[in-house]
């Protein structure tokens, strides 16, 4: 008996361990101003790379089995982490430099930072003069910040045994870093839901607001749908917009022996049926894809297309708190490509929740057409 139950205690151990860290999200009502200019947009977003940049420089106070531990891993690729703590970084200082010039408009968060290593050393303090007007956003922002750190370390450390959005496998894989600052593209995965449901009703907002989305459809979905009513039907779904492919059914494709089939199949359903919406994207469920998979992706003329801001709107999160994150998330990055749940109930909501809250902030989005057809590189 005794044997047994230190062994099950061993098991619900390693099922801790193994699970990944809770959603998180920021109450962005903490900001004491709203988001009403794009020099305001700047003081925010300011603040959030320099909250975020304490974090991670922290992170890097830990030895490998305190990171581990953190984690919830007994094995770390320290490797990969490293790799992609110096790509955040990379980012970071990228960001702050363009947020920063605005700095004459309003100096706040403007620190004389000039280079990664002042910004190193800037991070390394922030938080101890920020003033009373930003008390009650300084510790929720670095809690944030430490558990989104946390969800990209350990997709690194779990690399590249688990293929992930953290990491591009070739130089045909686009994330977003190649947008121009302030823009975004709105992308939606694991649809199209059944008729009259949740996609219908995004599609059709999307369109009244004048916006496009890149919507990321499943082969054996989108059949279901053909089947049920008419071809017309499901263009007139998707008009205005795109449509990609996620392949024809929502498991990886990493292992699965069919994943070729899988984009064969997903992509003759859609270029027939949708071809004035069509993009040659693939949007990898979950991020997992093949590391050998680059020959056969040119071959059919497709880019792995990821992303860099998770809405999270699949989980526990509100809608409003899906928003929010993701607003935390495009001050941080400043660009970006935004992933949603189409199929789901909190997409529509969320979107309508970051439009009426970024509708004076001087940012963009991105043409789904533009980014769609646009080669590597461009």
């Amino acid at each position: 008996m005794r044997i047994a139950s230190a062994l099950l205690a061993t098991l619900l151990s390693l099922a801790v361990q193994a699970a990944p860290s809770p959603q998180a999200s920021l109450d962005r009502s903490l900001w004491p101003e709203q988001l009403d200019s794009p020099a305001l947009f700047d003081v925010a977003s300011r603040a959030e790379i320099l909250s975020f940049a304490q974090v991670l420089h922290e992170s890097e106070l830990l030895d490998d089995g305190a990171l581990a531990g953190r984690l919830g891993l007994r094995q770390i690729n320290l490797q990969k982490v490293r790799l992609v703590r110096a790509r955040l970084w990379q980012r970071l200082w990228q960001g702050y430099q363009q947020a920063q010039r605005s700095c004459e408009q309003d100096a706040s968060f403007c620190y004389p930072v000039t280079s990664m290593a002042e910004l190193r050393t800037q991070a390394a303090t922030f938080a101890a003069d920020v003033g009373t007007f930003y008390t009650g956003w300084i510790e929720p922002s670095h809690q944030f910040h430490v558990r989104y750190l946390d969800e990209q370390l350990r997709k690194a450390a779990l690399l590249p045994n688990t293929s992930s959005e953290v990491e591009r496998l070739s130089n045909r894989e686009r994330n977003g870093d190649e947008l121009n600052d302030r823009m975004f593209l709105l992308t939606f995965v694991g649809g199209p839901g059944p008729d009259g449901g949740y996609t219908d009703t995004l599609t059709h907002y999307l369109r009244r607001q004048k916006l496009e989305g890149t919507f990321f459809v499943l082969g054996n979905r989108l059949q279901q749908r053909r089947d049920a009513a008419t071809v017309q039907a499901l263009r007139q779904l998707y008009r205005g917009q795109c449509v990609g492919i996620q392949g024809w059914e929502y498991r990886s494709h990493a292992q699965w022996q069919g994943w070729q089939d899988s984009l064969r199949r997903s992509q003759a359903r859609v270029q027939a049926d949708l071809p004035a919406q069509y993009v040659p994207l693939f949007r990898p469920p979950y991020g997992q894809r093949r590391a050998d998979g680059e020959a056969f992706m040119a071959s059919q003329q497709l880019q792995v297309s990821l992303w860099d801001i998770d809405a999270q709107d699949e989980g526990v999160l509100s809608a409003e708190a899906s928003a929010q994150r993701v607003l935390t998330l495009m001050l941080l990055w400043r660009k970006g490509v935004i992933q949603f749940h189409d199929s789901l109930p909190k997409a529509q909501p969320a979107v309508e929740w970051l439009l009426r809250n970024t509708a004076q902030s001087g940012i963009g989005w991105e043409g789904c057409h533009a980014y769609g057809h646009r080669e590597q590189g461009d």
